[in-house]
């Protein structure tokens, strides 16, 4: 029998999480985590692609919004990286009994290294298109905008904070931290990427431990639009299943 899957999710600071679970084959126990990137939520096509070619392989996945994002409680002008890895780790919190992954796509990729550089119940670690260095990611697309003025490339919903801009900063970049994550990982990343370039992953890839994994594909941009959605998918699937069997 599975573990139980709660039907609620509450971060720390008891903001509730939406969620969206795809059940794989009843006696499996590995659980996939999924996450977004920044102005992202849980239905980004990419994600819903990969929940459900992971599930059509017997793996179960659940993809969330994290706080202040999508349908989840809070505030997205209080959304940070450092806020976000306390989100991942409340919901690991609430799924004892799983053998748990995490994917993270863009800024989520970032929240994946931190949290697995800590946290030794997540078990394997896929960085889509993820985040390396923070604070030149933050001064390359909004270097020239006033935090509290203005929108993240001009969405109304998506307020620049200063809250996000000085946790990015902050943190500068995830490299140190992947050094410490020791579990099983997967990088993919689009080589025409014009938002997080390519070469953040190959940084996080040369300072990774083994096994590992960098899988690049040519012609796919940040989110891994039309067919490349559908091949990322069916890589990381495929390196799931083979890291389980």
């Amino acid at each position: 029998m599975n573990p139980s899957l709660p039907s609620v999710l509450h971060n720390v600071h008891g903001e509730r999480l939406e969620f969206t679970v795809h059940s794989g084959a009843a006696h499996q126990k590995t659980l996939v985590l999924l996450g977004h990137g920044v102005t992202g939520n849980k239905d980004r096509p990419l994600l819903v692609e990969l929940a459900h070619q992971l599930a059509a392989a017997g793996v179960h996945v659940l993809r969330f919004s994290f706080s202040g994002n999508g349908g989840s409680e809070g505030r997205f002008v209080d959304s940070t990286i450092s806020k976000e890895v306390q989100d991942l780790g409340s919901i690991i919190d609430a799924l004892p009994g799983w053998t748990l992954g995490y994917a993270g796509h863009s800024m989520g990729g970032a929240v994946g290294v931190l949290r697995a550089s800590q946290d030794p119940r997540l078990k394997f670690l896929i960085s889509l298109a993820g985040m390396a260095h923070t604070a030149a990611f933050a001064d390359r697309e909004f270097g020239t905008l006033i935090p509290g003025a203005a929108l993240m490339w001009d969405k109304p919903e998506c307020p620049l904070s200063q809250a996000w801009v000085d946790d990015l900063n902050q943190i500068g970049s995830v490299r140190e931290a992947a050094a410490r994550v020791k579990v099983p990982w997967l990088l993919v990343h689009g080589v025409v990427d014009d938002v997080v370039p390519v070469q953040d992953s190959r940084d996080l890839f040369a300072v990774a431990h083994e096994p590992k994994q960098l899988i690049e594909f040519p012609e796919a941009d940040h989110v891994f639009s039309d067919q490349h959605g559908v091949a990322m998918a069916k890589a990381v699937t495929g390196w799931v299943v083979a890291r389980k069997s």
